[in-house]
């Protein structure tokens, strides 16, 4: 019994972790509960085919799925000072930024690119949400500025795709400082006569809420993203209320006239192409010109 017990059950239970499945080749949706084959997954655009949820995606990956050709330029985000207040929580500012970082590999929460969608020459911004909640701090206001000069620099429109849970607490009066001058960019952008699209992702709260997300000359939202100043939950327990079901979801604001468009990600490509030209009135550089 002890040969079988000390030798032959340690070697047995080590093979069969061999051919145990890796962590990552399975994905449980978090709408639905149903677990999908990660590839398969990753190939429907992160969306999950049994209930449609769509997941949370990256900015490469939205470069990737919108420009053409997976060609884009991508634009170099403004240097900020890391930690402006010297912060410290549970632990140090800085020590946050370089976890963010190391875990995503993006030095803040925006990146920003120049391509074409259909032949038309657009600028695409996108917060991430893996980098700290997709926070708004000086680095995503000076990144939205900076996307904003590029726009003008190449007549082109400005897509902006909001996914934060607010202004950056570490940053304190200097993250909300990012309110007004990203909203004095958008103003810049509409005396060039250029479009400012928002794409409103799950989640959208917060200042960015407040701000910028909701500046958009078309809102369009994907299907069942929060969108919110305040959180369900806050505003339930203040009015000691239940709210409306699906309140503060893509569908409860279409419906109440807060957005223009909810668009299934794999439609989105189009539908961008579709409204810019229109805002645009045909004026846009394309290939055949």
């Amino acid at each position: 019994m002890n040969w079988l017990t000390n030798y032959v059950k340690p070697k047995l239970q080590k093979v069969l972790n061999k051919r145990e499945s890796p962590d990552n080749l399975w994905y449980k949706c978090k709408s639905c509960s149903q677990m999908i084959y990660q590839k398969e997954f990753v190939d429907n655009l992160s969306v999950c085919e049994s209930c449609g949820h769509h997941g949370r995606i990256g900015p490469d990956e939205r470069f990737d799925m919108l420009f053409d050709r997976h060609t884009y330029e991508q634009l170099a985000m403004p240097n900020v000072v890391a930690d402006p207040l010297k912060f410290k929580d549970s632990k140090k500012y800085s020590d946050r930024i370089k976890i963010a970082r190391g875990n995503t590999g993006d030095t803040d929460a925006i990146k920003a690119a120049f391509g074409k969608i259909n032949d038309i020459e657009t600028v695409i911004a996108v917060q991430n949400f893996y980098f700290m909640g997709g926070s708004m701090g000086m680095a995503v206001g000076e990144g939205f500025l900076a996307a904003v000069d590029h726009a003008i620099a190449k007549k082109a429109p400005l897509v902006m795709f909001t996914a934060a849970g607010g202004a950056r607490m570490q940053e304190g009066i200097l993250s909300l400082m990012q309110m007004p001058r990203t909203t004095v960019g958008i103003s810049m952008l509409h005396e060039a006569g250029l479009p400012y699209i928002v794409v409103l992702t799950d989640p959208t709260t917060g200042g960015v809420t407040a701000s910028y997300a909701m500046l958009g000359d078309v809102q369009i939202a994907e299907p069942g993203a929060l969108i919110a100043f305040a959180g369900p939950r806050v505003i339930e327990q203040n009015l000691r209320e239940t709210l409306p079901e699906g309140f503060q979801r893509s569908e409860y604001l279409l419906d109440h006239g807060m957005i223009d468009i909810i668009s299934h990600r794999r439609d989105l490509k189009g539908e961008l192409s579709k409204v810019i030209s229109m805002l645009m009135d045909g004026q846009f550089k394309s290939a055949a010109e």
